[in-house]
C-alpha cells in the first residue's frame, strides 16, 4: 500500500492485496482498517453470471489499482445507489458510476485504477455477463453488437429504470430463506437486466445524443419526486414545474428514458409497493390500498387485477395460509 500525490492525496491499493473471506454463497472482499471501512460480496449466480454489491465509506480519497486480462469478454451492468465512483484507464479514460444511474460498459481487459471520495457513503450493484451468457438470450448476433476492440468501452451512461429500482430494492431486501436465496437473486437479477440492457436496443428515431445531462436529471428528478410522494403525488403540471421543465418535455423525456409515462410509472411504484406489502404482511386490502393513495379499495382492487391479473384478496391469503 502507498500513498500517491496527484492533485490530492490518495491512498492507492492494489485489488489482488485485499483480503477474501470466503461464507457459504458468496465471497467477501474488505478493505483495509485504516483504508475506511467498506466491503464488496462476490455471488456467483450462474455459470456465466456474477453479481457484485460494494458498500465503501473510505477514510481518505482511494484508489483501488486493477489489471483484469479476460480471455472473453464481458459485459457490467453497474447501478448507482448512493455516492459516485469513476474508473480511469491507464490511457487517461473515464467511466463514471453516479447515484441514480446505470453504467453500462463492455471490456476484454483493463488496466487501471476505481477512485472513491473520502467521507462519502458508496453503495454500487454490478453484474458481469459473458458474452455467452448474451448470446442465450439475445443470440450471437445481437450479442456481438455490444463488444468492440481490446479495452475498456462505455456504451450507456442512463438514470435507472423504475423497474430497476425495484428489482434494487428486493435484492437488497432478501428476506428469503437461506436455502433459495441464490435463485432468489437470479430471479432479480435478471428482472433488473431486462430493463436496463433495453436502452442498447433501442431503434426509435429519438437518438440518446438528442438528450442532455441536463435533461437526464430532470428525469431523475421527477421520477424521485414521484418514488416520495406516490401517496399524495403532484399533478404532470405540477410535476413538470418542480423538476424543470414543461408538461409536454416531461412526457417526452419519460418515454424516452423510462419507456413510459408520468402517470404510468406511478401507477408502476404504487401497484409494486402494494404487491410487496400484501404478500409480506398480514395487512386487509382496504390498508394497502390506502397506503399507496386509494381512497377506494374497490377502485385499488380493480387497479391492482388489471396490472397484476390477480385480486389483491389472493396475494394477501397466499401469505396468511404460508
Amino acid at each position: 500500500m502507498k500513498q500517491n500525490q496527484q492533485n490530492r492525496r490518495r491512498w492507492s491499493i492494489n485489488t489482488a492485496d485485499l483480503s477474501m473471506q470466503q461464507h457459504t454463497n458468496y465471497l467477501k472482499q474488505v478493505l483495509p482498517k485504516d483504508a475506511g471501512k467498506g466491503y464488496s460480496h462476490f455471488f456467483k449466480l450462474g455459470q456465466d453470471l456474477n453479481y457484485i454489491e460494494t458498500k465503501y465509506r473510505p477514510e481518505q480519497d482511494l484508489s483501488l489499482l486493477s489489471q483484469i486480462d479476460n480471455v472473453e469478454s464481458r459485459l457490467v451492468v453497474s447501478l448507482g445507489i448512493k455516492g459516485r465512483s469513476r474508473f480511469v484507464t491507464q490511457k487517461g479514460e473515464d467511466v463514471f458510476f453516479n447515484e441514480g444511474y446505470t453504467t453500462i460498459t463492455s471490456f476484454n481487459s483493463s488496466l487501471g485504477e476505481r477512485q472513491y471520495e473520502a467521507g462519502e457513503d458508496l453503495l454500487q450493484l454490478r453484474f458481469s455477463l459473458s458474452k455467452e451468457y448474451l448470446s442465450r438470450y439475445f443470440g450471437e448476433k445481437k450479442s456481438l453488437l455490444f463488444f468492440k476492440e481490446q479495452g475498456v468501452h462505455n456504451l450507456s451512461y442512463q438514470p435507472i429504470t423504475p423497474q430497476g429500482l425495484l428489482s434494487v430494492q428486493q435484492l437488497l431486501a432478501n428476506n428469503t430463506q437461506k436455502e433459495t436465496q441464490n435463485i432468489f437473486m437470479h430471479g432479480q437479477a435478471l428482472s433488473l437486466l431486462a430493463s436496463e440492457l433495453s436502452v442498447l436496443f433501442n431503434n426509435g428515431e429519438e437518438k440518446l445524443e438528442k438528450y442532455t445531462q441536463h435533461d437526464k436529471e430532470i428525469a431523475k428528478t421527477a421520477r424521485d419526486i414521484l418514488y416520495a410522494e406516490f401517496k399524495n403525488p403532484p399533478s404532470v403540471e405540477v410535476l413538470s414545474k418542480r423538476a424543470g421543465t414543461n408538461q409536454l418535455k416531461l412526457k417526452k423525456l419519460f418515454h424516452h428514458f423510462f419507456n413510459t409515462t408520468p402517470y404510468g410509472l406511478l401507477l408502476d411504484i404504487r401497484m409494486n409497493i402494494a404487491y410487496q406489502l400484501l404478500e409480506s404482511s398480514q395487512c386487509q386490502v382496504s390498508v394497502a390500498a390506502d397506503h399507496v393513495g386509494y381512497g377506494h379499495a374497490s377502485n385499488f382492487s380493480a387497479a391492482f387485477v388489471k396490472f397484476f391479473g390477480i385480486s389483491p384478496k389472493l396475494v394477501s391469503r397466499k401469505y396468511q395460509n404460508k
